[in-house]
């Protein structure tokens, strides 16, 4: 059924793949025209349409019978993001050999333990698992094995790594991506979007085992098995500091008790859009806030005057958010423009504060690109590059390959990243290439800054 993948090597680049969207990979598939001349849509799963699992009694059933199947489990989840408030799941589409596919509808549960219990010590496969293990967590569902299909597509070298464009590199499939934008929090859901659904796990068993092939074929699959179980071992992100200062457009502000309006307006956007279960933007965009933030209206014809400040939400809500500038105005502890960090500056100016920091960067970056390129994978996967940034920012006290590669596990670099790029970016540090003549000249301190050295 499954058309065969033909021979790839990693001779050069596909033409055009510099222009994909989703990674710059180098890879070459030796007679892919002729052999697969034409791809075959994937328009209906192979046992039908399943119905949507939303009884105790469904629950139970599907869970005895992902316990019976066997082999690794294809999961995905779909959400309703900018729609519903938060990244919750609405669908949790499972297939596993011998069990079938199974749509489960989280709604009507408190949790999918049951589900979680039934697939204990089996590997789950997932496409960019970091897009879906925070709403299966909130459900209770957390694998014990991860195999990422996204993320093993990159080591591999593919050059493109959407699910789709996976499946019809390897597979032959043509895969419908036209609902994955949907409200999926929509009840009843529509019959096509369920097949959609059940076709987003339809043949992930089958790409997993293509992918394998790819990985053992180029020594990879030991560096994929280390990034999957650090994804599990790091578990989820933890809550970030000051969520509001995410708001699209916070740069346009240099004021803090302009920042401070912003925070009182997204606090309590937020706050209302939890109420109401409503993506925060449906309410009031980003750019509404801040245009607010900056103008500090004192009256509700000021505030909906101000750019991007209508609809229902804004006029019926108005003296809500006319309080929260009122509040922003009264404060005497106002916060910072900017929270303290431990990371480095931006690396455009570092030559002006740190020249030798700037050469070391500058010389170890090409080496990596072109051991990256070498083991025909992104750059990015083969070293994080704050990472990089990070210790060349603040290399170890005595630059050996023992230290560098002790600050990047340190860091979290897994060890066959460490083992690959420790002796590079040691090589670059104790041989660092001089900057350009015009970074070495900006590095150059005027005459009156001898004494006061840059800001760190």
């Amino acid at each position: 059924m499954t058309p065969k993948i033909p021979e790839i090597t990693t001779a050069g680049a596909v033409p055009g793949a510099a222009e994909a969207a989703d990674t710059t990979a180098h890879i070459t598939v030796e007679g892919f025209d002729s052999l697969v001349p034409e791809v075959i849509d994937l328009d209906a799963p192979r046992d039908g349409v399943p119905l949507v699992i939303e009884t105790q009694a469904g629950l139970e059933r599907c869970a005895a019978a992902l316990a019976a199947g066997h082999g690794p489990a294809g999961v995905d989840a779909e959400r309703a993001s900018g729609f519903r408030y938060g990244q919750r799941a609405f669908l949790v589409q499972i297939r596993r050999e011998g069990a079938g596919t199974w749509l489960i509808d989280p709604e009507p549960f408190g949790d999918l333990r049951i589900i979680n219990d039934a697939l204990r010590g089996v590997e789950w496969i997932l496409h960019a698992a970091s897009q879906d293990l925070p709403c299966l967590f909130e459900l209770g569902m957390w694998p014990d094995k991860l195999f990422d299909t996204e993320l093993a597509a990159r080591l591999a070298g593919l050059p493109r790594v959407g699910l789709a464009a996976v499946i019809e590199q390897l597979l032959g499939f043509g895969l419908a991506k036209e609902h994955s934008a949907a409200d999926w929090s929509t009840r009843p859901l529509p019959e096509p979007w369920l097949r959609y659904a059940a076709l987003d796990v339809e043949v992930l068993t089958e790409l997993r085992e293509e992918l394998i092939e790819l990985l053992l074929a180029d020594g990879k699959l030991d560096y994929a098995e280390q990034e999957f179980a650090a994804i599990l071992e790091a578990g989820l992100a933890p809550p970030r500091v000051d969520p509001w200062r995410k708001t699209s457009g916070l740069h346009q502000i240099r004021d803090r008790r302009q920042l401070a309006a912003v925070r009182e307006l997204w606090l309590e956007r937020d706050s209302l859009a939890q109420k109401r279960d409503v993506a925060p933007g449906r309410l009031i965009p980003d750019s509404a806030l801040v245009a607010a933030a900056k103008a500090m209206p004192s009256t509700v014809p000021q505030l909906l005057g101000t750019k991007g400040f209508h609809g229902r939400a804004a006029q019926r809500e108005a003296p809500r958010w006319l309080r929260c500038i009122s509040t922003a105005r009264a404060l005497d502890d106002l916060p910072p423009l900017h929270l303290p960090t431990n990371a480095p500056p931006p690396p455009r100016v570092w030559a002006d504060r740190d020249p030798e920091a700037a050469a070391r960067l500058a010389t170890a970056r090409p080496k990596l690109q072109a051991k990256a390129e070498e083991l025909n994978l992104p750059v990015e996967n083969l070293l994080t590059p704050d990472y990089l940034r990070r210790v060349a920012w603040r290399p170890p006290a005595e630059v050996s390959e023992e230290g560098v590669a002790e600050e990047l596990q340190n860091l979290g670099a897994r060890q066959w990243q460490i083992e690959i790029t420790a002796p590079l970016i040691t090589e670059a540090f104790v041989h660092p290439q001089p900057l350009p003549a015009k970074d070495a000249k900006a590095a150059e301190p005027a005459a009156s800054d001898d004494a006061a050295p840059p800001a760190q």
